[in-house]
């Protein structure tokens, strides 16, 4: 036998295609557990302080339009959830918070959307007092005319004494009258800027009928269990 002969003899085996292919399915699966396994550690170990920041940042926002010295209550977990309201033109569900003080309601938080803005929706986040007066309102969102419509945001407003929007704090139907919830061009109330009426407009109507809405739905919204549906 020639030396050509003893090697093929000595040879090991050819490994089948199935082998390698279960091997290799092998190796990927235990990749994948180890993967997966580390993901879920990451995530157990950050999701508190996720949790914790999120919860932070809203109570940030909120602390805008009520401060937390009115109320003595969790505000994050005494909520209710509002569905599609026509009279705050939301199109989607959003969350009301009810404050209260020694067990007693004192104001409720809520969204609401101008439509009508000169560049679209305009979002508004309102605290209206148990009493009915409109406490606080702020644009959370908006694409007005930079310089000209966005006035209605305090941070671009460049009257930083008084910001426009400031017009609207602690003032209710008693002493504004609904038929006179309208800027002035429109024979309101309320001020607007020379040249950027219809932002102003828009924000100043939809307040007007958010707080008409929840000013009506006062003691139902206040008695429905925490972290349940609205319904009219």
């Amino acid at each position: 036998m020639d030396e050509s002969s003893d090697a093929v003899e000595n040879m090991p085996p050819r490994r089948s295609a199935l082998y390698i292919a279960l091997r290799t399915a092998a190796i990927l699966l235990a990749f994948t557990l180890v993967f997966t396994a580390l993901m879920a550690s990451a995530y157990y170990l950050t999701a508190p302080r996720v949790a914790a920041s999120a919860e932070a940042e809203k109570l940030r926002l909120l602390a805008v339009v009520l401060a937390p010295t009115f109320y003595d209550n969790d505000l994050l977990n005494d909520a209710i959830t509002l569905p599609p309201t026509s009279a705050l033109d939301t199109g989607e569900n959003t969350r009301l918070y009810r404050a209260r003080k020694n067990g007693q309601p004192v104001a409720l938080v809520f969204e609401a959307i101008a439509t009508d803005g000169y560049s679209g929706k305009i979002g508004l986040l309102l605290a209206v007092s148990s009493t009915g007066q409109l406490l606080a309102l702020r644009v959370t969102q908006h694409k007005e005319t930079p310089g000209l419509g966005d006035y209605i945001d305090p941070k671009k407003d460049r009257n930083k004494v008084r910001p426009w929007i400031t017009q609207f704090s602690n003032i209710g139907f008693d002493s504004v009258p609904p038929e006179q919830w309208h800027v002035k061009k429109d024979g309101g109330h309320f001020d607007q800027m020379a040249g950027a009426t219809i932002s102003a407009r828009a924000v100043t109507n939809a307040s007007g009928r958010a707080l008409a809405w929840v000013n009506k739905n006062h003691d139902k919204l206040f008695a429905l269990p925490a972290n349940s549906l609205y319904q009219e």
